[in-house]
Protein backbone atom coordinates (compact mmCIF):
# COMPACT_ATOMS: atom_id res chain seq x y z
CA UNK A 1 0.00 0.00 0.00
CA UNK A 2 2.43 2.79 0.96
CA UNK A 3 4.34 2.27 -2.48
CA UNK A 4 1.34 2.80 -4.55
CA UNK A 5 0.40 5.74 -2.30
CA UNK A 6 3.79 7.07 -2.65
CA UNK A 7 3.08 6.64 -6.87
CA UNK A 8 0.23 8.44 -6.40
CA UNK A 9 1.22 11.59 -4.53
CA UNK A 10 4.71 11.41 -7.12
CA UNK A 11 2.36 11.54 -9.85
CA UNK A 12 -0.23 14.10 -8.43
CA UNK A 13 3.22 16.11 -7.35
CA UNK A 14 4.62 15.81 -10.93
CA UNK A 15 0.86 17.21 -12.65
CA UNK A 16 1.28 20.29 -10.58
CA UNK A 17 4.77 21.03 -11.11
CA UNK A 18 3.72 20.50 -14.80
CA UNK A 19 0.54 22.94 -14.42
CA UNK A 20 2.62 24.86 -12.48
CA UNK A 21 5.37 25.41 -14.89
CA UNK A 22 2.53 25.64 -18.38
CA UNK A 23 0.99 28.54 -16.34
CA UNK A 24 3.85 30.99 -15.38
CA UNK A 25 6.73 29.70 -18.22
CA UNK A 26 4.86 28.66 -21.31
CA UNK A 27 7.16 27.25 -24.27
CA UNK A 28 5.67 29.52 -26.30
CA UNK A 29 7.01 32.86 -27.28
CA UNK A 30 3.67 35.06 -27.67
CA UNK A 31 2.19 33.26 -24.21
CA UNK A 32 5.75 33.51 -22.27
CA UNK A 33 5.76 37.31 -22.72
CA UNK A 34 1.99 37.81 -21.85
CA UNK A 35 2.48 36.01 -19.05
CA UNK A 36 5.27 38.43 -17.68
CA UNK A 37 3.68 41.27 -18.71
CA UNK A 38 0.40 40.24 -17.04
CA UNK A 39 2.24 39.39 -13.45
CA UNK A 40 4.30 42.90 -13.63
CA UNK A 41 0.94 44.57 -14.01
CA UNK A 42 -1.62 42.89 -11.85
CA UNK A 43 1.27 43.07 -9.21
CA UNK A 44 0.97 46.40 -9.74
CA UNK A 45 -2.31 47.02 -10.30
CA UNK A 46 -3.49 44.75 -6.81
CA UNK A 47 -0.90 47.01 -4.70
CA UNK A 48 -2.68 50.11 -6.17
CA UNK A 49 -6.26 48.53 -5.75
CA UNK A 50 -4.94 48.60 -1.47
CA UNK A 51 -3.73 51.73 -1.20
CA UNK A 52 -5.59 54.06 -3.37
CA UNK A 53 -8.36 55.40 -1.85
CA UNK A 54 -6.19 56.14 1.33
CA UNK A 55 -3.64 58.19 -1.28
CA UNK A 56 -6.48 59.70 -3.23
CA UNK A 57 -8.08 60.76 0.29
CA UNK A 58 -5.64 61.45 2.89
CA UNK A 59 -2.48 62.49 0.51
CA UNK A 60 -4.14 64.17 -2.23
CA UNK A 61 -6.99 65.52 0.65
CA UNK A 62 -9.37 64.87 -2.16
CA UNK A 63 -12.88 64.24 -0.66
CA UNK A 64 -14.62 60.83 -1.05
CA UNK A 65 -17.50 62.22 -3.43
CA UNK A 66 -15.36 63.97 -5.87
CA UNK A 67 -12.82 60.95 -6.07
CA UNK A 68 -16.34 58.50 -7.01
CA UNK A 69 -17.03 61.11 -9.21
CA UNK A 70 -13.43 61.59 -10.71
CA UNK A 71 -13.23 57.28 -10.84
CA UNK A 72 -16.90 57.46 -12.83
CA UNK A 73 -15.47 59.88 -15.59
CA UNK A 74 -12.15 57.68 -15.72
CA UNK A 75 -14.50 54.74 -16.38
CA UNK A 76 -16.54 56.54 -19.67
CA UNK A 77 -12.93 57.23 -20.52
CA UNK A 78 -11.81 53.58 -20.73
CA UNK A 79 -14.97 52.86 -22.67
CA UNK A 80 -13.83 54.85 -25.31
CA UNK A 81 -10.52 53.79 -24.96
CA UNK A 82 -11.62 50.31 -25.35
CA UNK A 83 -13.87 50.94 -28.38
CA UNK A 84 -10.94 53.03 -30.16
CA UNK A 85 -8.39 50.35 -29.14
CA UNK A 86 -9.77 47.50 -31.21
CA UNK A 87 -9.84 49.07 -34.61
CA UNK A 88 -6.57 50.99 -33.80
CA UNK A 89 -5.02 46.97 -33.48
CA UNK A 90 -6.10 46.28 -36.57
CA UNK A 91 -4.45 48.85 -38.52
CA UNK A 92 -1.29 49.60 -36.27
CA UNK A 93 -0.53 46.14 -34.49
CA UNK A 94 -2.13 44.82 -31.31
CA UNK A 95 1.65 44.27 -30.01
CA UNK A 96 2.63 47.46 -30.78
CA UNK A 97 -0.16 49.22 -29.18
CA UNK A 98 -0.05 46.87 -26.30
CA UNK A 99 3.67 48.35 -25.61
CA UNK A 100 2.61 51.73 -25.77
CA UNK A 101 -0.52 51.30 -23.47
CA UNK A 102 1.72 49.63 -20.81
CA UNK A 103 4.46 52.25 -20.95
CA UNK A 104 1.87 55.08 -21.06
CA UNK A 105 -0.28 53.59 -17.92
CA UNK A 106 3.04 52.72 -15.97
CA UNK A 107 3.96 56.24 -16.26
CA UNK A 108 0.74 57.34 -15.56
CA UNK A 109 0.48 55.46 -12.47
CA UNK A 110 3.92 56.33 -10.89
CA UNK A 111 2.49 60.14 -11.35
CA UNK A 112 0.59 59.92 -8.53
CA UNK A 113 3.11 60.00 -6.72
CA UNK A 114 3.81 63.40 -7.17
CA UNK A 115 -0.04 64.91 -8.16
CA UNK A 116 -2.13 67.05 -5.84
CA UNK A 117 -5.48 68.31 -6.67
CA UNK A 118 -8.91 67.45 -8.19
CA UNK A 119 -7.18 68.38 -11.63
CA UNK A 120 -4.17 66.21 -11.33
CA UNK A 121 -6.30 63.41 -10.08
CA UNK A 122 -8.59 63.38 -12.81
CA UNK A 123 -6.05 63.62 -15.66
CA UNK A 124 -3.96 61.23 -14.31
CA UNK A 125 -7.05 58.60 -13.34
CA UNK A 126 -8.51 59.28 -16.85
CA UNK A 127 -5.08 58.22 -18.63
CA UNK A 128 -3.84 55.34 -16.42
CA UNK A 129 -7.90 53.71 -16.77
CA UNK A 130 -7.95 54.73 -20.40
CA UNK A 131 -4.65 53.02 -21.20
CA UNK A 132 -5.69 50.41 -19.05
CA UNK A 133 -8.88 49.39 -20.88
CA UNK A 134 -6.96 49.91 -24.03
CA UNK A 135 -4.13 47.74 -23.19
CA UNK A 136 -6.79 45.03 -22.65
CA UNK A 137 -8.29 45.30 -26.17
CA UNK A 138 -4.71 44.69 -27.30
CA UNK A 139 -4.10 42.01 -25.23
CA UNK A 140 -7.19 40.01 -26.58
CA UNK A 141 -6.22 40.75 -30.12
CA UNK A 142 -2.98 39.38 -29.55
CA UNK A 143 -4.08 36.87 -28.12
CA UNK A 144 -7.46 36.25 -31.15
CA UNK A 145 -4.52 36.71 -33.75
CA UNK A 146 -1.70 34.11 -32.01
CA UNK A 147 -3.72 31.14 -31.21
CA UNK A 148 -6.36 28.99 -32.35
CA UNK A 149 -8.96 26.91 -31.20
CA UNK A 150 -9.18 25.19 -27.92
CA UNK A 151 -5.60 26.58 -27.26
CA UNK A 152 -6.85 30.63 -27.47
CA UNK A 153 -9.30 29.66 -24.72
CA UNK A 154 -6.74 28.17 -22.80
CA UNK A 155 -4.35 30.69 -23.26
CA UNK A 156 -6.75 33.18 -21.75
CA UNK A 157 -7.66 30.92 -18.63
CA UNK A 158 -3.92 31.04 -17.75
CA UNK A 159 -4.04 34.43 -18.45
CA UNK A 160 -6.57 34.70 -15.80
CA UNK A 161 -4.97 32.61 -13.26
CA UNK A 162 -1.82 35.26 -13.69
CA UNK A 163 -4.19 37.96 -12.73
CA UNK A 164 -6.07 36.72 -9.57
CA UNK A 165 -2.50 35.58 -8.01
CA UNK A 166 -0.72 39.05 -9.31
CA UNK A 167 -3.27 40.77 -7.69
CA UNK A 168 -3.36 38.60 -4.60
CA UNK A 169 0.32 39.23 -4.14
CA UNK A 170 0.02 42.86 -4.78
CA UNK A 171 -2.67 43.31 -2.30
CA UNK A 172 0.06 41.27 0.37
CA UNK A 173 2.69 43.37 -0.86
CA UNK A 174 0.85 46.47 0.18
CA UNK A 175 -0.01 46.00 3.55
CA UNK A 176 3.07 47.35 4.80
CA UNK A 177 2.45 50.50 3.45
CA UNK A 178 -1.48 50.08 5.00
CA UNK A 179 0.49 49.29 8.04
CA UNK A 180 2.87 52.70 8.17
CA UNK A 181 -0.41 54.37 7.33
CA UNK A 182 1.72 57.70 6.32
CA UNK A 183 1.90 59.88 3.48
CA UNK A 184 5.34 58.76 2.81
CA UNK A 185 4.00 55.35 2.55
CA UNK A 186 1.24 55.69 0.26
CA UNK A 187 3.80 57.72 -2.41
CA UNK A 188 6.47 55.84 -2.37
CA UNK A 189 4.13 52.69 -2.84
CA UNK A 190 2.77 54.09 -5.70
CA UNK A 191 6.03 55.46 -7.29
CA UNK A 192 6.75 51.31 -7.24
CA UNK A 193 3.41 50.40 -8.72
CA UNK A 194 3.89 52.70 -12.02
CA UNK A 195 7.47 50.96 -11.88
CA UNK A 196 6.07 47.11 -11.82
CA UNK A 197 3.39 48.28 -14.39
CA UNK A 198 6.41 49.51 -16.84
CA UNK A 199 8.20 46.82 -16.43
CA UNK A 200 5.42 45.03 -17.75
CA UNK A 201 6.81 46.19 -21.49
CA UNK A 202 9.71 44.78 -21.36
CA UNK A 203 8.85 41.24 -22.64
CA UNK A 204 6.67 42.48 -24.75
CA UNK A 205 9.14 44.43 -26.36
CA UNK A 206 11.53 41.21 -26.46
CA UNK A 207 8.75 39.28 -28.38
CA UNK A 208 8.14 42.43 -30.56
CA UNK A 209 12.15 42.44 -31.11
CA UNK A 210 11.93 38.57 -32.02
CA UNK A 211 9.02 39.43 -34.46
CA UNK A 212 11.46 41.74 -36.57
CA UNK A 213 14.12 39.43 -36.67
CA UNK A 214 12.26 36.53 -37.81
CA UNK A 215 10.58 38.77 -40.79
CA UNK A 216 14.37 40.04 -41.74
CA UNK A 217 15.70 36.07 -42.01
CA UNK A 218 12.46 34.95 -43.80
CA UNK A 219 10.82 37.42 -45.58
CA UNK A 220 8.00 36.32 -47.01
CA UNK A 221 4.94 37.71 -48.28
CA UNK A 222 2.46 35.64 -46.37
CA UNK A 223 3.29 33.13 -43.30
CA UNK A 224 1.30 30.47 -43.03
CA UNK A 225 -0.53 29.39 -39.90
CA UNK A 226 1.04 25.84 -38.80
CA UNK A 227 -1.09 24.08 -36.36
CA UNK A 228 -0.28 21.21 -34.78
CA UNK A 229 -2.95 18.94 -34.09
CA UNK A 230 -4.00 20.03 -30.45
CA UNK A 231 -5.07 23.55 -32.49
CA UNK A 232 -2.25 25.26 -31.06
CA UNK A 233 0.04 27.39 -33.70
CA UNK A 234 3.33 26.62 -33.46
CA UNK A 235 6.24 28.60 -31.24
CA UNK A 236 8.26 29.20 -33.95
CA UNK A 237 5.47 31.17 -35.63
CA UNK A 238 4.32 33.12 -33.09
CA UNK A 239 6.55 36.32 -33.61
CA UNK A 240 5.85 36.51 -37.30
CA UNK A 241 2.39 36.24 -36.98
CA UNK A 242 1.43 38.73 -33.88
CA UNK A 243 1.07 41.45 -35.58
CA UNK A 244 -0.85 39.86 -38.64
CA UNK A 245 0.40 40.04 -42.04
CA UNK A 246 3.45 41.69 -43.23
CA UNK A 247 3.14 45.42 -44.03
CA UNK A 248 4.11 46.64 -47.45
CA UNK A 249 3.78 42.90 -49.17
CA UNK A 250 1.41 44.44 -51.68
CA UNK A 251 -1.08 41.70 -51.22
CA UNK A 252 -4.48 43.05 -51.14
CA UNK A 253 -5.80 41.74 -47.77
CA UNK A 254 -9.95 40.68 -47.65
CA UNK A 255 -12.10 43.31 -45.72
CA UNK A 256 -13.18 41.79 -42.41
CA UNK A 257 -16.83 42.44 -41.35
CA UNK A 258 -17.44 45.38 -39.09
CA UNK A 259 -18.49 44.41 -35.23
CA UNK A 260 -21.48 47.18 -35.31
CA UNK A 261 -22.83 44.97 -38.32
CA UNK A 262 -23.04 41.98 -36.41
CA UNK A 263 -26.13 41.65 -34.90
CA UNK A 264 -25.40 38.35 -33.43
CA UNK A 265 -22.05 39.35 -31.79
CA UNK A 266 -23.62 42.76 -30.60
CA UNK A 267 -26.40 40.59 -28.46
CA UNK A 268 -23.77 38.39 -27.28
CA UNK A 269 -21.75 41.26 -26.21
CA UNK A 270 -24.40 42.98 -24.10
CA UNK A 271 -25.15 40.27 -22.44
CA UNK A 272 -21.83 38.84 -21.01
CA UNK A 273 -21.54 42.27 -20.30
CA UNK A 274 -25.04 41.75 -18.11
CA UNK A 275 -23.19 38.92 -16.44
CA UNK A 276 -20.20 40.60 -15.99
CA UNK A 277 -22.02 42.95 -12.95
CA UNK A 278 -20.61 40.22 -10.75
CA UNK A 279 -17.36 41.79 -10.65
CA UNK A 280 -19.10 44.71 -9.41
CA UNK A 281 -21.24 43.03 -6.87
CA UNK A 282 -17.87 41.01 -5.21
CA UNK A 283 -15.71 44.35 -4.84
CA UNK A 284 -17.95 47.01 -3.70
CA UNK A 285 -21.43 44.98 -2.74
CA UNK A 286 -20.69 42.63 -1.01
CA UNK A 287 -18.33 44.72 1.40
CA UNK A 288 -20.64 47.43 1.91
CA UNK A 289 -23.56 44.21 2.61
CA UNK A 290 -21.44 42.28 5.16
CA UNK A 291 -20.32 45.68 7.09
CA UNK A 292 -23.93 47.33 6.98
CA UNK A 293 -26.29 44.53 6.53
CA UNK A 294 -24.68 41.20 8.26
CA UNK A 295 -23.97 40.10 11.98
CA UNK A 296 -20.90 38.56 10.07
CA UNK A 297 -17.08 40.16 10.77
CA UNK A 298 -16.08 42.51 8.25
CA UNK A 299 -12.43 40.18 8.17
CA UNK A 300 -14.93 37.81 6.34
CA UNK A 301 -15.16 40.87 3.51
CA UNK A 302 -11.37 39.48 2.88
CA UNK A 303 -12.03 35.78 3.59
CA UNK A 304 -14.22 36.15 0.55
CA UNK A 305 -11.89 37.48 -1.75
CA UNK A 306 -8.93 35.21 -0.33
CA UNK A 307 -11.56 32.17 -1.41
CA UNK A 308 -12.45 33.17 -4.64
CA UNK A 309 -8.47 34.14 -5.86
CA UNK A 310 -7.90 30.65 -4.67
CA UNK A 311 -10.62 29.01 -6.84
CA UNK A 312 -9.96 30.98 -9.89
CA UNK A 313 -6.51 29.61 -9.26
CA UNK A 314 -7.06 26.43 -9.07
CA UNK A 315 -9.68 25.44 -11.58
CA UNK A 316 -10.27 27.92 -14.08
CA UNK A 317 -8.07 26.04 -16.37
CA UNK A 318 -10.03 22.95 -15.91
CA UNK A 319 -13.33 24.67 -16.67
CA UNK A 320 -11.81 26.60 -19.78
CA UNK A 321 -12.01 22.96 -21.36
CA UNK A 322 -15.28 22.82 -21.34
CA UNK A 323 -16.57 25.85 -23.41
CA UNK A 324 -15.16 24.63 -26.96
CA UNK A 325 -17.86 25.82 -29.47
CA UNK A 326 -20.36 28.41 -29.71
CA UNK A 327 -23.33 26.44 -28.42
CA UNK A 328 -21.30 24.61 -25.60
CA UNK A 329 -20.21 27.85 -24.38
CA UNK A 330 -23.35 29.46 -24.77
CA UNK A 331 -25.13 26.65 -22.30
CA UNK A 332 -22.29 27.13 -20.27
CA UNK A 333 -22.68 30.76 -19.69
CA UNK A 334 -26.04 29.78 -19.29
CA UNK A 335 -25.41 27.09 -16.02
CA UNK A 336 -23.32 30.46 -14.89
CA UNK A 337 -26.08 32.97 -15.07
CA UNK A 338 -28.16 30.70 -12.83
CA UNK A 339 -25.95 29.75 -10.94
CA UNK A 340 -24.99 33.51 -10.15
CA UNK A 341 -28.89 33.98 -9.34
CA UNK A 342 -28.51 31.16 -6.57
CA UNK A 343 -25.57 32.49 -5.04
CA UNK A 344 -27.97 36.21 -4.75
CA UNK A 345 -30.20 34.63 -2.54
CA UNK A 346 -27.39 33.56 -0.06
CA UNK A 347 -26.14 36.55 0.04
CA UNK A 348 -29.49 38.01 0.90
CA UNK A 349 -30.21 34.99 3.37
CA UNK A 350 -27.24 36.25 5.41
CA UNK A 351 -28.48 39.55 6.49
CA UNK A 352 -31.48 36.91 8.39
CA UNK A 353 -29.53 35.35 10.80
CA UNK A 354 -27.11 35.18 13.49
CA UNK A 355 -23.21 36.00 13.11
CA UNK A 356 -22.60 32.01 12.83
CA UNK A 357 -25.01 31.26 9.89
CA UNK A 358 -24.23 34.61 7.96
CA UNK A 359 -20.27 33.30 7.98
CA UNK A 360 -21.42 29.92 6.94
CA UNK A 361 -23.98 31.46 4.41
CA UNK A 362 -20.98 33.66 3.15
CA UNK A 363 -18.76 30.97 2.56
CA UNK A 364 -21.09 28.65 0.42
CA UNK A 365 -22.02 32.04 -1.55
CA UNK A 366 -18.61 32.60 -2.10
CA UNK A 367 -17.87 29.02 -3.40
CA UNK A 368 -20.95 29.26 -5.64
CA UNK A 369 -20.07 32.50 -6.86
CA UNK A 370 -17.07 31.71 -7.93
CA UNK A 371 -17.98 28.54 -9.62
CA UNK A 372 -20.13 31.11 -11.18
CA UNK A 373 -17.48 33.06 -12.64
CA UNK A 374 -15.22 30.19 -13.39
CA UNK A 375 -18.26 29.09 -16.24
CA UNK A 376 -18.58 32.68 -17.02
CA UNK A 377 -15.05 33.45 -18.05
CA UNK A 378 -15.02 30.63 -19.94
CA UNK A 379 -18.15 30.59 -21.93
CA UNK A 380 -17.28 34.29 -22.71
CA UNK A 381 -14.09 33.90 -23.88
CA UNK A 382 -15.32 31.23 -26.47
CA UNK A 383 -18.07 33.33 -27.58
CA UNK A 384 -15.75 36.75 -28.10
CA UNK A 385 -13.25 34.54 -30.01
CA UNK A 386 -15.13 32.44 -31.81
CA UNK A 387 -18.16 34.73 -33.01
CA UNK A 388 -15.74 37.55 -34.54
CA UNK A 389 -14.43 37.60 -37.57
CA UNK A 390 -10.93 36.97 -37.78
CA UNK A 391 -10.14 39.41 -40.48
CA UNK A 392 -10.71 42.00 -38.27
CA UNK A 393 -9.88 40.59 -34.39
CA UNK A 394 -8.97 44.05 -32.87
CA UNK A 395 -12.45 45.56 -33.52
CA UNK A 396 -14.18 42.96 -32.46
CA UNK A 397 -12.15 42.63 -29.39
CA UNK A 398 -12.53 45.82 -28.79
CA UNK A 399 -16.28 45.92 -28.87
CA UNK A 400 -16.08 42.79 -26.06
CA UNK A 401 -13.76 44.87 -24.02
CA UNK A 402 -15.87 48.34 -24.45
CA UNK A 403 -18.80 46.01 -22.94
CA UNK A 404 -16.90 44.80 -20.05
CA UNK A 405 -15.45 48.44 -19.33
CA UNK A 406 -19.49 49.40 -19.48
CA UNK A 407 -20.00 46.83 -16.84
CA UNK A 408 -17.24 47.75 -14.65
CA UNK A 409 -18.75 51.89 -14.50
CA UNK A 410 -22.02 50.94 -14.26
CA UNK A 411 -21.69 47.74 -11.62
CA UNK A 412 -21.19 49.80 -8.34
CA UNK A 413 -23.79 52.03 -9.47
CA UNK A 414 -26.78 49.25 -9.66
CA UNK A 415 -25.64 47.12 -7.17
CA UNK A 416 -25.90 49.79 -4.55
CA UNK A 417 -29.21 51.12 -5.51
CA UNK A 418 -30.66 47.32 -5.66
CA UNK A 419 -29.02 45.42 -2.93
CA UNK A 420 -27.28 47.53 -0.93
CA UNK A 421 -30.23 49.85 -1.03
CA UNK A 422 -33.02 47.54 -0.85
CA UNK A 423 -32.00 44.89 1.16
CA UNK A 424 -33.22 41.10 0.34
CA UNK A 425 -35.86 42.56 -2.18
CA UNK A 426 -32.92 44.33 -4.41
CA UNK A 427 -30.81 41.00 -4.29
CA UNK A 428 -33.56 39.33 -5.34
CA UNK A 429 -33.82 41.96 -8.50
CA UNK A 430 -30.70 41.40 -8.92
CA UNK A 431 -31.00 37.20 -9.66
CA UNK A 432 -34.58 37.71 -12.03
CA UNK A 433 -31.65 39.70 -13.91
CA UNK A 434 -28.93 37.34 -14.07
CA UNK A 435 -32.01 34.99 -14.91
CA UNK A 436 -33.16 36.89 -17.85
CA UNK A 437 -29.98 37.12 -19.14
CA UNK A 438 -29.77 33.23 -18.79
CA UNK A 439 -32.80 32.85 -21.03
CA UNK A 440 -30.95 35.02 -23.67
CA UNK A 441 -28.43 32.74 -23.75
CA UNK A 442 -30.45 29.80 -24.11
CA UNK A 443 -31.95 31.23 -27.33
CA UNK A 444 -28.93 33.07 -28.56
CA UNK A 445 -26.81 29.38 -28.94
CA UNK A 446 -28.01 28.07 -31.46
CA UNK A 447 -28.73 31.50 -33.62
CA UNK A 448 -25.30 32.55 -33.18
CA UNK A 449 -23.84 28.86 -34.21
CA UNK A 450 -25.14 29.54 -37.70
CA UNK A 451 -23.84 33.10 -37.65
CA UNK A 452 -20.70 32.11 -37.47
CA UNK A 453 -18.11 32.16 -40.11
Amino acid sequence: MLPSTTSRATVRSRRIQDELTRTFRPDDAVARALTAASMSLTVANGMFYAVSALLFTRSMGIDPITVGIGLTVAGAVGVLASLGAGFLADRVGALRLLIVCVLVQGLALASFAVADGVVAFVLIACLATGTRQAGGAARSALVARSFTGPTRIEMRARLHVVVNIGIGIGTCVAAGALLVDTDVAYRASVLVVGLLATSGAVPLVRLARRSVAVELVEPVLVVPVLVEPDGRARSEDHAALADGPPEGSGEAQPRGRSPFRDPAYLTMVGLTSVFGIHFGMQTVGLPLWIAGHTQAPTIMISVLLLVNTVLVALFQVRFSRRATSVVSAARTMTRACVVLALACGLYAAAALGNALLAVVLLLVAAIVHAAAELWGEAGSWTLSFDMADERTAGAYQGVSQTGQSIAMMAAPLLVTATAIAHGVAGWAALAVLFLLVAVGFVLGGRRWQQSTR
